[in-house]
C-alpha cells in the first residue's frame, strides 16, 4: 500500500509554510518564543477546530496522542500553559493576514450560484458571538451582556466568505457593511439591519447592485407601474424617489419597489433594489437566496470553535476566530478539490473522525472506492 500522510497534512497543504513564517515575523511582539513557535500553536489550535476539543488540557492530550503524526507538518506537541501565553500576547493579526492570502487563492475556486445572470452574488449579514461578562468584561456592550460581531459578505456560487470583518458588539453592523469593496456589476442582498440611504447612492454610483427589503413606514413617490404576474405572487413593480427630509438630504438614488406574497405562509414582502434589468420574480428569488448565509453561520456555530473559547483576552478570542475562518477555508479548498459534491458541514464532520487517518482526502470524500483514483495529486498553493 502507497504512503500517504494524514488527512490533516492534506488540509494544510494550501498554505505555504515560508510564507507563513513570513508573516509571523511581520506579527511577532516580545522576546523571541523559544520553547514553542507560531506554527505550533496554529496547528494545535486549527486541530482544535477540526476535531472538537473544548480545552487546552484536551488540546494538548490529543496533540501528544498523536505525536508521531506531527513530524511531516513540522510541528510538535505544544504544553497547554505556553499555548495559552501564546494566544493571550502574540498577535492575532497574524491570522487574519493569513485568512486574507488563503482568500486570493479560493476566490478562484470553480462555482457558481444557481441563477442565469452571470454577476457575482453576495449575501451581507453579521452574527453575534456571545461572551460571558464574567469572563469577557471587556466585551461589555450592554451592563448585562458582551460579545463581539462576525460581519461577512458570502459568495454564493463557492459558498465562500469573501469579505469578514471581527467587530466589537456595540458597533452598527452598517460600519463593516460599508467598508466591503463589492466588485464592480455584483449583487449584494442584505436585510433591513443595512438601511443606509447615503450607502445605497455609493454602491449605484460604484455599479454595485442591492436587494433588500423596504421599511414599513418609509416614505417615497411612485414613478412608474409595470405590470407583473400574480400567479407568480407578485403583487407590484414599481419605479420610486425615496422622498422623505433624510433621504433627499443623503442623496437617495432612484429605486424600484417589488412587492410579494410567500404562497406558503401567506407573508407580504416587499423589497428594494437599484437593478432594473431582472425580472420581479428573480428580485424576489434572490432575497429569498439570502437564507444561504444563514446557512453558513450555524455551519461555523454548529462545527467550528467561535462559541466556546480557550482564552479570555481580546487577543486570544480573535486568534481563535481568525482560525476558525482559516479552518473554514482550508476546507472550502478540501470541498472543490475532491469533487465530493458535499456541503462544507458534512465535510467538516467527516474530517472530524479521519483528521488524522493516513488516507488521501479523496478517499475520505469519496466513500466509493470506484471513485477514488489512486495517487491523485494533492492540492499546493503558494501564499
Amino acid at each position: 500500500m502507497s504512503h500517504h500522510n494524514t488527512a490533516f497534512h492534506q488540509l494544510l497543504k494550501p498554505l505555504s509554510r515560508h510564507d507563513f513564517e513570513r508573516l509571523a515575523r511581520e506579527h511577532h511582539h516580545g522576546q523571541k518564543l523559544r520553547s514553542a513557535s507560531r506554527w505550533d500553536q496554529f496547528v494545535g489550535m486549527a486541530m482544535s477546530q477540526l476535531s472538537g476539543r473544548q480545552s487546552l488540557r484536551d488540546i494538548q492530550s490529543n496533540l501528544e496522542s498523536q505525536r508521531h503524526k506531527l513530524y511531516h507538518l513540522g510541528a510538535k506537541p505544544i504544553p497547554r500553559s505556553t499555548l495559552a501565553r501564546i494566544n493571550e500576547k502574540q498577535p492575532a493579526a497574524l491570522y487574519q493576514a493569513l485568512f486574507g492570502r488563503l482568500l486570493q487563492h479560493c476566490k478562484s475556486l470553480p462555482g457558481r450560484h444557481k441563477f442565469r445572470f452571470k454577476n457575482p452574488l453576495y449575501s451581507l449579514d453579521a452574527s453575534a458571538i456571545d461572551l460571558s461578562l464574567k469572563l469577557f468584561p471587556w466585551a461589555a456592550y450592554r451592563p448585562d451582556a458582551g460579545n463581539m460581531k462576525l460581519s461577512v459578505g458570502l459568495n454564493h456560487g463557492t459558498d465562500v466568505p469573501e469579505f469578514v470583518a471581527v467587530s466589537d458588539g456595540n458597533e452598527n453592523d452598517l460600519v463593516q457593511g460599508r467598508r466591503f469593496a463589492f466588485p464592480k456589476s455584483s449583487i449584494v442582498v442584505f436585510d433591513k439591519g443595512y438601511v443606509d440611504y447615503g450607502w445605497y447612492k455609493s454602491l449605484t454610483d460604484q455599479g454595485v447592485f442591492f436587494v433588500t427589503r423596504l421599511r414599513p413606514n418609509s416614505i417615497y413617490r411612485v414613478e412608474e407601474r409595470r405590470p407583473v404576474d400574480r400567479s407568480k405572487g407578485l403583487t407590484c413593480d414599481q419605479t420610486i424617489q425615496l422622498n422623505s427630509a433624510h433621504a433627499l438630504k443623503r442623496g437617495a438614488p432612484r429605486l424600484r419597489r417589488v412587492g410579494f406574497v410567500d404562497r406558503e405562509t401567506g407573508k407580504h414582502y416587499v423589497f428594494l433594489t437599484n437593478h432594473f434589468g431582472l425580472s420581479a420574480a428573480t428580485i424576489a428569488a434572490l432575497y429569498k437566496d439570502r437564507w444561504r448565509i444563514e446557512i453558513f453561520f450555524k455551519t461555523i456555530k454548529q462545527n467550528l470553535k467561535i462559541k466556546a473559547f480557550v482564552g479570555t483576552s481580546r487577543n486570544a478570542v480573535l486568534t481563535q476566530l481568525w482560525i476558525a475562518m482559516i479552518t473554514y477555508l482550508l476546507v472550502a479548498f478540501a470541498r472543490h478539490s475532491a469533487r465530493a459534491g458535499w456541503t462544507v458541514q458534512r465535510i467538516m464532520r467527516v474530517l472530524q473522525l479521519s483528521l488524522f487517518d493516513r488516507r488521501t482526502l479523496a478517499e475520505i470524500l469519496n466513500p466509493d472506492p470506484g471513485r477514488s483514483k489512486k495517487g491523485e495529486p494533492q492540492m499546493r498553493f503558494a501564499l
